[in-house]
């Protein structure tokens, strides 16, 4: 599985506020151990989260959720693994017709 740089934060905190130290340790070792690949947000990804955010303003997509499209978007990854069904139903990118979310 690939996560974005900017989803490792989210990710990291998440564990760390709602589940404790110990879930976030046994991910951050989960990605010292290759089970996850972190991808770097790439410089040209930039203007297409700017464009995201803008025209998902009503929304609120954010920075975060738009770096996870933009790089699906380069990578041609189709399937996302998110809880957040609210954004991830209405955005639509722009290599396919809808992402597939999982689980």
């Amino acid at each position: 599985m690939i996560v974005p740089t900017l989803v490792m934060t989210e990710v990291v905190y998440l564990l760390g506020t709602r589940l404790g130290a110990e879930p976030e340790v046994r991910f951050l070792g989960d990605v010292a151990d290759g089970a996850l690949a972190v991808e770097p947000v790439a410089a040209g990804d930039w203007l297409r989260i700017a464009e995201l955010v803008a025209r998902y303003r009503n929304l609120s997509l954010g920075t975060v959720d738009a770096s996870v499209v933009a790089t699906a978007e380069r990578l041609g990854i189709n399937e996302i693994a998110t809880v957040d069904r609210r954004h991830f139903t209405i955005v639509r990118p722009c290599h396919i017709e809808a992402f597939t979310l999982l689980p």
